[in-house]
């Protein structure tokens, strides 16, 4: 197994080792050694991706932006069940992910419709391609409080401005609320500009 160690290691943030040429019984075997760690893996075509435990800029942004699109469905009436970042991925199509946040709307299945991703550093495996791969419907990539979204249109994913799952969210209101400093406050403020709207 070789391994590259990419350098990037800046205070409070997360950094991540990229390992090559790695089998998917050594990946579940790291999977076995590493519990409890912390630690995340990310798996595709023989290529792991091991990152480090989440910074708090990771973990405040993810669960804020959570919240804002739940409470947003919750006000629009719109039936979703939060499935967090459970382990998604297949031995056959080679690819392993645990997203920040995911959610499946209307009905449970296996699969969720909507993947929320917080980047707070970047490299590392192709995140999207393990997406396509699982038939994910939509991913948003949420990074310095700017969202992208990514929709999956024959096969292939395209960057659009609209949610086509939740089409009536303003993703820049969404966007704004999510670098609102005080996470309370901004769940607060969001829900009464929904409620108003």
């Amino acid at each position: 197994m070789t391994s590259l160690v990419l350098d990037k290691t800046f205070p409070n943030q997360t950094s991540y080792v990229l390992l090559y040429d790695v089998s998917w019984q050594q990946l579940e075997q790291l999977d076995i050694t590493l519990a409890g760690t912390g630690a995340r893996l990310t798996y595709l075509d023989g290529i792991l991706e091991i990152m480090s435990p989440l910074s708090d800029e990771h973990e405040d942004s993810k669960k804020t932006l959570a919240m804002l699109v739940e409470v947003y469905m919750r006000i629009k009436n719109i039936r979703f069940y939060a499935r967090g970042s459970a382990t998604l991925g297949k031995r056959e199509d080679k690819t392993r992910r645990e997203p920040d946040e995911s959610y499946n709307l209307g009905i449970k299945k296996p699969i969720p419709d909507l993947v929320l991703e917080i980047t707070v550093t970047s490299g590392g495996i192709n995140k999207l391609e393990i997406y396509k791969r699982l038939g994910i419907p939509e991913v948003w990539f949420w990074q310095d409080g700017l969202l992208s979204v990514f929709c999956l249109e024959t096969g292939e994913y395209q960057k659009v401005d609209k949610s086509a799952l939740l089409p009536d969210l303003d993703l820049e209101l969404l966007a704004k609320y999510s670098r609102m400093v005080d996470q309370f406050d901004a769940v607060n403020q969001f829900s009464q500009v929904i409620l108003e709207s």
